[in-house]
């Protein structure tokens, strides 16, 4: 198994495949933007059956600050790399992994085929991936299957992102800010429930269909931030300031995973509760590393 990032290896309390015999795992330091010949070639030499794409500027918010990087990552390198792989003969499956921003805000559970309606450069970014895929199925018969999933989490999950925030910041006993106070509404899955859904799409999905990946259990912001707090055994005002809302913030998103479950056998196994507490268990065990770390997300262009 081969793995590729644009960023270096961080500490071991990120990469969950440290924390188990990773021998057959192998880590190579590459850029879409800027390595995608060492890339290809990478690919061409061990010509591996199946490729599944995470890599993307995945920040919403800051997208509308340097648009034109989410532009150069999300669409004119990813399409260049499909490019490349619909030449390599020997691939089974090209998994390529979106997002339900594409919908912009929504209500209700939407299925995969609910149009797309994008509000930030990053949504639109990867609508025009998306849709691109779509014409190299239709003319070249390229072997690809997309995921879209809701709001991924679990242990080891980067520090700007809601969940461990909160946590580290309550243990820290600095403030959290929520935009607009958090009365969005999301739906929150496991990064195991998250990884065995795409295992089971890679392989017995059916070649041009999108696949959701979600849970029906639906929270605000805010009543997530709530149920951290009650963990921690801390009041929600000593520890939250409402700040202003993210411009162009969705207000909801819910992805109906019905086909997921019906067509391969699929299931969420890891409720909120329960996953909450493996991240609060997880932060405390490597507090001492992870508050020594970035809070903030970092662009990198």
């Amino acid at each position: 198994m081969i793995g590729a990032s644009r960023s270096v290896e961080p500490i071991n309390a990120f990469l969950p495949y440290k924390w188990h015999d990773h021998a057959n795992f192998s880590f190579h330091h590459l850029d879409l933007n800027k390595d995608l010949i060492e890339i290809t070639r990478l690919i061409r030499d061990t010509r591996p059956a199946y490729v599944v794409n995470f890599a993307a500027q995945s920040m919403v918010g800051e997208s509308w600050q340097n648009p034109g990087d989410w532009f150069m990552t999300n669409t004119v390198s990813t399409i260049k790399f499909h490019d490349e792989l619909r030449q390599c003969d020997f691939l089974k499956r090209y998994v390529h992994v979106s997002t339900p921003e594409v919908y912009g805000s929504c209500s209700g559970f939407v299925k995969e085929d609910f149009p797309f309606n994008p509000s930030t450069p990053y949504a639109v970014s990867r609508a025009a991936a998306d849709m691109s895929l779509r014409t190299f199925r239709a003319t070249y018969n390229f072997p690809v299957v997309t995921t879209r999933a809701a709001n991924v989490y679990g242990p080891g999950q980067q520090l700007y992102r809601i969940i461990p925030r909160t946590i580290l910041f309550i243990l820290l006993g600095r403030k959290l800010q929520l935009h607009g106070g958090g009365v969005s509404t999301r739906s929150f899955i496991h990064m195991r429930d998250v990884s065995d859904a795409t295992w089971k799409i890679m392989r017995g999905g059916r070649d041009g269909d999108t696949y959701h990946i979600s849970t029906n259990e639906v929270v605000s912001i805010r009543e997530l931030v709530e149920q951290i707090c009650t963990k921690l055994g801390v009041a929600f005002d000593d520890h939250v300031e409402v700040v202003g809302e993210r411009m162009g913030k969705d207000s909801a998103y819910h992805l109906d995973s019905a086909k997921l479950r019906a067509e391969l056998g699929w299931q969420d196994r890891i409720d909120l509760d329960r996953g909450l507490d493996e991240c609060i268990a997880w932060v405390r065990t490597n507090f001492d590393e992870l508050k020594a770390q970035p809070y903030d997300y970092l662009h990198k262009p």
